[in-house]
């Protein structure tokens, strides 16, 4: 398989490409972003572009791929929903598009959040956004669409998150992390969770499928 990841900088980009790359039916990971990441693999190919809006020079690299892992994302803290959205919906759906083009079989993963709100019509701005983000990619005719809700995630193998907030707190949960997730296995995921179960979607995907945290534990297996 040919795998594209953006948003590879991110916590959970950062795990899955580690999957990605460890995985032996992965013949190429594609990662593209605006700023190099500090990785090299004999599978990486590393596509730097600064506007992500617009993919036009870069098209004859972006064909014949299996599918997208989308791991880019915002947080929604001090942002107006207009800014908000023009990341989370407008980017997405830029990307999206010219991807589906490009590859019309191609399965597409996105990652939202626990709590996104299908409806578009409740109070948490951050959760309509991404409702509507996932509405409207399960409106576009991909071989598969699969929208990933993860709540709380362990970070393995030296992953990192790019929020500050996060860094800070993941010490302070650590123990509690390290204690609950046997207990609760569909609760507290692992960026290898998440990986892994991004690659079986790519493997055996069909139709379109929204996971809650549960469902991401139970595909990565």
């Amino acid at each position: 398989m040919r795998i594209l990841i953006l948003g590879a900088t991110g916590m959970v980009g950062q795990g899955v490409l580690r999957e990605t790359l460890l995985a032996k039916d992965v013949s190429e990971a594609v990662v593209l972003g605006r700023t190099p990441i500090e990785k090299s693999d004999d599978k990486l190919k590393e596509i730097i572009h600064g506007n992500l809006f617009d993919l036009t020079d870069i098209e004859s690299q972006l064909e014949n791929l299996d599918a997208c892992f989308f791991c880019l994302g915002v947080s929604s803290y001090g942002m107006s929903e207009a800014d908000y959205a023009r990341i989370t919906y407008d980017l997405t759906l830029s990307v999206a598009k010219t991807l589906l083009r490009l590859n019309p079989m191609m399965t597409f993963v996105y990652v939202s959040g626990a709590g996104t709100d299908s409806t578009e019509r409740g109070k948490s701005m951050w959760a309509r956004v991404k409702g509507k983000t996932e509405n409207a990619l399960l409106a576009l005719p991909f071989k598969a669409v699969y929208l990933f809700r993860p709540g709380i995630i362990q970070p393995l193998h030296g992953v990192k998150s790019k929020t500050k907030a996060y860094r800070l707190l993941y010490p302070i949960l650590w123990p509690f992390i390290v204690i609950a997730r046997p207990l609760m296995p569909g609760v507290i995921l692992t960026t290898v969770n998440v990986g892994l179960a991004m690659l079986n979607a790519a493997r055996h995907g069909e139709g379109d499928r929204v996971l809650e945290s549960k469902d991401i534990y139970q595909l990565s297996r």
